[in-house]
């Protein structure tokens, strides 16, 4: 399942500092604007302690975690919905991505020019939501009248539900609000608007990036941003960017911890971003473990079990036959399978079991 995050923001926010430390691909990071010509992919690994743990009683041949791609998109700038800066370029990668994650400077440093000369970022969260919505404006404004003119026809119900979508969003952009503020009712308005793919209709996450002395409480700017986005449902994550490189560069885990405690944090921003980002994408983990490895795979919440025996391998779809479930905690009780089985609880479950976060899962099938 490939799903992205891209990463966003004005130029000299932190945000190819962050993406190096998310990933292992590096991407130029430069005092200057647009030093991120080309979107950099990076396939993240989610940090997931129940694999740890589950390797501790099945003693594997390996751990395999799920990744999400998180790309580095870069910096846009007031105008990109009309081709200012690369503007075109960029709001074409970020429409490729599934959610956004939005950096905004929250740190005081001469050092690091802002392209607009100070540090706000109210103004530049705005300047970023403006373009996005012109951009979807733009393209609401273009497709309107032809879904009007079929509407009007006649008998098509699909043109007429996408109308109402259509206006719906028309009028929450007209307010400058982004599409993600308006909601839909029936399953084929909320279809029709999903395949509008509009930027704005996006999942955000907001990551303040501020300087080491604020990691752990945030500052005034965070407060601020707080303030701005009490409305619109989003999560905010308080990162130093600059210090997530440092912890980075650490060779061994103890000495990250140390850093860590140092800078009174319990888990790395790092951590806690890619955390943030898979659950925005409304992604699960269920886990197959076993003495070759136990291994964690990424589905949809709300995902039945053939649906995820898919992900494994689609004959394990198309000849479902049941799904035996264990509940980690009680993998964790009880120590094995094999105990598991004798207390009684491991369960058998059909085509309609809509599968749990962390449940371990064997597939029974034929084909």
């Amino acid at each position: 399942m490939s799903l992205q995050c891209g990463i966003v923001g004005l130029p000299n926010v932190g945000k190819s500092t962050l993406f190096n430390c998310l990933s292992n691909a590096k991407a130029q990071s430069a005092n200057f604007p647009f030093c991120t010509i080309e979107p950099n992919v990076g396939v993240i690994t989610v940090p997931d302690e129940r694999l740890n743990r589950l390797a501790e009683l099945v003693h594997p041949g390996r751990i395999v975690p799920t990744t999400v791609e998180i790309v580095d998109i870069a910096g846009l700038v007031k105008g990109a919905s009309k081709g200012e800066g690369l503007g075109n370029q960029f709001l074409g990668n970020i429409r490729e991505t599934d959610a956004i994650i939005h950096v905004l400077r929250c740190f005081d440093d001469d050092n690091v020019v802002h392209v607009d000369g100070s540090v706000d970022p109210i103004r530049d969260k705005t300047i970023i939501d403006t373009e996005l919505q012109l951009k979807d404006l733009e393209s609401i404004e273009s497709r309107l009248p032809k879904v009007e003119k079929i509407a009007q026809m006649g008998n098509n119900k699909d043109a007429k539900v996408e109308y109402e979508v259509l206006k719906a969003y028309k009028e929450a952009l007209d307010q400058g609000k982004s599409a993600r503020t308006v909601s839909f009712e029936t399953k084929e308005a909320q279809k029709a608007a999903h395949d509008l793919f509009l930027l704005t209709a996006k999942p955000v996450l907001y990551v303040c990036n501020v300087d080491e002395a604020s990691a752990a409480t945030g500052n005034a700017y965070v407060e601020q941003v707080r303030e701005a986005v009490k409305d619109e449902g989003a999560e905010i994550l308080v990162v130093a960017a600059q210090t997530e490189a440092d912890i980075a560069e650490l060779e061994t885990y103890e000495e990250r911890r140390e850093f860590l405690n140092d800078v009174g944090l319990d888990e790395s921003g790092v951590n806690r971003l890619i955390k943030a980002a898979y659950k925005m994408l409304q992604l699960e983990t269920f886990i197959t473990a076993g003495e070759m490895e136990v291994k964690a795979w990424t589905y949809r919440k709300g995902w039945k079990a053939p649906q995820c025996a898919g992900v494994i391998h689609t004959d394990f779809e198309r000849g479902f036959i049941r799904a035996e479930v264990i509940k980690y905690d009680d993998y964790l009780k009880y120590g094995s399978e094999t105990a598991v089985r004798e207390a009684g609880l491991l369960h058998i479950e059909g085509k309609e079991y809509v599968v749990q976060d962390g449940d371990i899962m064997h597939f029974r099938f034929n084909v």
